[in-house]
């Protein structure tokens, strides 16, 4: 299905929004979208939204089964205004929103699907997931220029830590079962990143409700849902893998001739497997076996 803007959408697309999960994907340029799209659609979301603008164009089998919406990226907010729209028209609904070129995984992605995974965590009263955004870059920079390859993807097996997350509202003291998570190209690369983009986790899954509003470093309104784990356990949480970064830093005219090459000796291959992810320590399966 085909709609000409957000607005049409959320007029003609109920029936979309009618059951869960739903994934967002918003896309800035043309790269990878025909596989993020079918990576998520694989994973059993009921529907795939692609957010994109008019000029793009789709593979004919996705024009059957991707519910299209033209729509610009390059507005400021532009993300989560759709985000919050769309959460608005659904209430209880599960969604999940990504960018193009990024791929979300969870424990045990390869025999479980998305609805098992949102039923278990939702048994543990949990209306969010925290994801941890992990760069992906080509390890020839020379062979792929934008810095995106799948099949010689790299990431880098260390380097990740936590810092507390402070409340202003508290005279800055550590808000609870929050903390700010860095690593990856962002940190690698920091002089090229802004302080406020630095940050590599975001909450990419979570139940609609009203009111609840997306803000611009990926945290929500709703300060539970910003949590990674309820009081007494550790929960469920997830990881995007994402070749963002490596395309922005590979684009940008400021870092682009001042990167060579995003290897280094701490990148490993990407094995397309969750396995990888829990092994690193970069995702956590909580109670979920």
């Amino acid at each position: 299905m085909h709609y000409s803007s957000l607005k049409d959408f959320l007029t003609r697309g109920t029936a979309v929004l009618a059951k869960g999960p739903v994934a967002l994907v918003f896309c800035e340029d043309d790269v990878e979208i025909d596989t993020t799209l079918r990576h998520h659609q694989q994973l059993g979301f009921r529907a795939v939204v692609a957010f994109m603008p008019a000029v793009f164009t789709l593979p004919p089998d996705l024009r059957e089964t991707v519910q299209r919406v033209d729509y610009e990226m390059t507005r400021d907010g532009a993300l989560q205004s759709a985000v919050g729209a769309v959460n608005e028209a659904a209430p209880g609904l599960w969604l999940f929103y990504c960018y193009n070129a990024e791929y979300l995984f969870f424990p045990f992605i390869e025999t479980r699907t998305i609805g098992e995974l949102l039923a278990f965590h939702s048994e543990e009263r949990r209306d969010a997931m925290l994801s941890y955004v992990i760069d992906l870059y080509a390890g020839d920079l020379g062979r792929f220029p934008n810095a995106v390859s799948l099949d010689e993807a790299y990431m880098d097996r260390s380097g990740y830590y936590a810092l507390a997350r402070p409340d202003p509202a508290n005279h800055n003291h550590p808000k609870e079962r929050q903390l700010d998570f860095y690593g990856g190209l962002r940190w690698r690369y920091e002089e090229h990143v802004p302080q406020v983009r630095r940050k590599i986790d975001r909450i990419a899954l979570f139940r609609a409700k009203p009111g609840l509003r997306l803000r611009d470093d990926h945290t929500f309104s709703d300060e539970e849902y910003n949590t990674y784990a309820c009081p007494w356990h550790n929960n469920l949480t997830c990881a995007i893998a994402s070749f963002r970064t490596a395309k922005a830093l590979k684009s940008n005219p400021g870092s682009t001739f001042d990167i060579q090459t995003f290897r280094w000796h701490n990148s490993t291959m990407f094995e397309w497997h969750s396995r990888q992810f829990l092994d690193l320590g970069l995702m956590e399966p909580g109670q979920w076996f």
